[in-house]
């Protein structure tokens, strides 16, 4: 074979291989897989909002948010104004008082007038559909750190509710609640309300939509403020002294709440009532035949409110409570102790008062029911879309009738052998304290107070914020007069008058809101 034909069989040869190799890499090639397009691993959920995706694998709708705050404040504690003192009654040096190491109200030395709180809140809402509608899960909780000089950390659960098919189970705010200005338009927490907005309540609820934003709703609640204002028997915790305080019975029934409201553009109106069982445990001090005790009776709430918005984008808003027997719907105070200097103010909050065989001696009575009302009131101007400046107010009254005042006055301290106020008492003074009325005494156990404020808002974005809070307490005290002697409190404090006081209280807080949801409302979905 001739050197020509040699080359052309190799360039052949070498042709060939190059296709072969071609006609490989292009089969490879064809079966080698095609980049995926991405995968949307959240699914975003439009059904109930911005915010909500679904759970992977379900049908389940979820939204995760809360928020983290800080405040400084001066002359409150965790955005509660000094004053209030547990359920009843106070301690002196001759008696033994859960509550009389007391130091918030004291405004003396030992007194932490400047606290600091940091707050953590995680919200969880989740829902999905049923052949009935949305069935609805609801948590808020969190844990929060308060500061005067050693931080004491605490958790805390404020929401924790099922909703399905018009129904609410679980811890929530209470269907009675109707307007208020916590939160809403203060920091420092109304205490001219008996709202749960903070805290919640637990209850079994049912709302009926009518349509047109009418709805009407009924609810059986845990009776949640006994732990500030309950039955008080008057031979075993005399007003004015110290002890365990309260004879109230265990819980036998639920309040009983039903609120009717309307809900449209131009704001909202409700009005709403709660039936509540007052109960006194026995007349003896021990349970030693013949058991007895007072017949139990039920006291009453009812309240008014609303919301208007106005033209021009600001809002103004009411809301007016009256109670006989169910004191904690009017306000969430407790009963009162403020003391500046020399001087203190007073004030006794209760559900009902009985009397029973004591020192001095009585006859079993039936259990008087405590009056209250309460009106709250507010305003907002938005200066723009960032600032904005509230004003706000609130007062409170108690009173008690004439016959619960003079069993009441009957166990009041004075002089050896007589009471300024009521029946004499035999041979020593009772209750066993350190100073006693002094003439002059008003002699009434009724009380009121009121407290003005006004807070102003920057929002730096619409999940940021700082404001400054400042609000003014003023009590009219219980039993206004003097003392013969000094009053020794358990602290050591020294008393000489009893007389009116107030209390300045400032809130400087900052806080940002992370993907926040609605505050979980028992009355409708997503408001």
């Amino acid at each position: 074979m001739s050197w020509g034909h040699k080359m052309k069989s190799v360039k052949s040869l070498l042709l060939g291989a190059a296709a072969g190799l071609f006609a490989v890499a292009g089969a490879q090639a064809a079966d080698l897989p095609v980049k995926a397009k991405p995968v949307q691993y959240v699914k975003i959920c439009s059904l109930y909002g911005v915010g909500f995706y679904y759970i992977p694998g379900t049908d389940m709708c979820i939204k995760v948010g809360g928020y983290a705050r800080m405040q400084a404040e001066w002359g409150s504690v965790n955005g509660v104004s000094p004053g209030t003192n547990g359920p009843q009654g106070f301690a002196t040096a001759a008696t033994s008082s859960p509550f009389g190491t007391i130091t918030n109200g004291q405004f003396d030395r030992a007194s932490n007038n400047f606290n600091m709180t940091g707050r953590g809140v995680l919200t969880v809402d989740a829902r999905n559909q049923s052949e009935y509608g949305t069935v609805r899960g609801y948590i808020r909780l969190g844990g929060q750190s308060i500061s005067n000089g050693v931080a004491t950390p605490t958790f805390f659960f404020e929401r924790a509710f099922i909703q399905f098919a018009g129904f609410t189970f679980g811890r929530t705010q209470s269907f009675f609640d109707v307007f208020s200005t916590t939160e809403r338009y203060n920091y420092n927490e109304s205490k001219t309300s008996g709202d749960t907005y903070n805290y919640g309540v637990d209850l079994m609820g049912y709302t009926a939509q009518f349509g047109n934003g009418f709805s009407a709703s009924v609810s059986a609640e845990s009776p949640h403020y006994l732990a500030t204002s309950a039955v008080v028997d008057g031979t075993n915790a005399p007003f004015f002294a110290g002890g365990t305080t309260t004879d109230v019975a265990g819980h036998n029934m639920p309040d009983i709440v039903g609120q009717l409201r309307i809900d449209q553009n131009w704001g909202y109106l409700g009005i709403s009532g709660a039936i509540h069982q007052v109960a006194g445990r026995y007349f003896t001090a021990s349970n030693a035949p013949p058991i007895t005790h007072p017949d139990d009776k039920m006291g009453w709430a009812a309240q008014i409110g609303g919301e208007l918005n106005l033209p021009w984008n600001d809002t103004v808003g009411a809301g007016f409570t009256w109670t006989k027997g169910a004191v904690g719907y009017a306000t969430k105070a407790g009963s009162w102790q403020i003391q500046n200097g020399s001087t203190a103010g007073f004030g006794w909050l209760t559900d009902g008062i009985f009397d029973g065989p004591g020192i001095p001696a009585s006859a079993n009575t039936e259990i008087h029911l405590t009056n209250a009302w309460s009106a709250n009131a507010a305003y907002e101007h938005f200066w723009n879309q960032r600032w904005r400046t509230s004003l706000y107010g609130g007062y409170t009254k108690v009173w008690y009738d004439g016959a619960t005042t003079n069993l009441i006055n009957s166990h009041l301290p004075g002089a050896a052998g007589t009471t300024p106020c009521g029946v004499p008492v035999a041979g020593s003074v009772w209750p066993p304290m350190s100073a006693s009325f002094a003439g002059g005494n008003s002699c009434s156990p009724d009380f009121s107070f009121y407290q003005v404020g006004s807070r102003t808002q920057w929002n730096v974005t619409k999940d940021f914020y700082m404001g400054v809070d400042v609000t003014y307490t003023h009590l009219n005290t219980a039993f206004k007069g003097g003392f013969n002697g000094n009053l020794t409190l358990a602290s050591g404090r020294v008393i000489t008058s009893n007389d009116d006081q107030n209390t300045w209280s400032g809130v400087f807080r900052t806080q940002y809101n992370f993907n926040a949801s609605n505050e979980g409302s028992s009355v409708v979905f997503g408001r």
